[in-house]
């Protein structure tokens, strides 16, 4: 069944996105089109996707977790956005009325695109890498996360940068001629399960890419970093 002008589906690859920006803010501001961008409310991390659907119009949602799991109560939820303040999700004989929120209210990215200063270091990052790194994080209570380049090899840390004596988990994922140690906290690493290309700029800034999900994260290092 086609689908009116002013009505959509979200995809299963779309909603998945959308539940990984409410951990990044719970609130977002979603532009007509098929961009999602989102920034954090401390405004160090900024994730943008292209996506398969067309939203019809600008709207905000000021509790994206809740309306997501509004969505969940119906099987194949239909999105009608035809009416200025709300949208109505259909889908039989239900219906649910969701207001909008004051866009105002919302902490959004910039208009401008965001660009790497520079890029000083690059490396691939597999998804079990990323899997295990964080879950040793978890496991070890380790708060930073750690891309250190000494010896000829790119290495990939958890550990608590603060304590000589902590637990220390250690990856290698490439190699290198130059001496760095890129810091940043494990509480800011909120992105999709997968694999990524990384990117890191001196000016302390990092760029991950995930090519499944066209899905760039930028994300700040913490001001203790360091180039030689």
């Amino acid at each position: 069944m086609k689908l009116r002008p002013h009505t959509m589906k979200l995809t299963e690859k779309t909603f998945t996105l959308l539940k990984n920006f409410a951990n990044i803010n719970n609130s977002i501001l979603v532009k007509k089109g098929n961009q999602l961008r989102t920034i954090s409310v401390a405004k160090n991390i900024l994730a943008e996707a292209s996506i398969s659907e067309e939203f019809p119009r600008d709207f905000a949602i000021y509790d994206l977790n809740q309306f997501l799991n509004g969505l969940v109560l119906h099987q194949d939820p239909e999105m009608d956005f035809k009416e200025q303040s709300y949208l109505t999700i259909r889908e039989g004989r239900r219906r649910v009325k969701y207001f909008y929120a004051d866009p105002k209210v919302i902490i959004s990215p910039p208009e401008k695109d965001i660009v790497l200063p520079s890029d000083d270091v690059s490396f691939k990052l597999g998804s079990e890498n990323l899997t295990s790194l964080l879950k040793a994080a978890a496991v070890y209570q380790l708060p930073d996360l750690s891309a250190v380049g000494e010896a000829g090899v790119v290495k990939l840390l958890a550990r608590d940068k603060k304590n000589d004596t902590s637990n220390e988990f250690a990856i290698v994922v490439g190699e290198t001629d130059k001496k760095f140690t890129f810091n940043f906290k494990v509480e800011n690493i909120k992105i999709i399960h997968g694999s990524y290309d990384i990117s890191i700029s001196s000016k302390l800034l990092a760029k991950f890419s995930n090519k499944d999900y066209n899905l760039k994260y930028f994300i700040a290092l913490e001001p203790d970093s360091t180039f030689e």
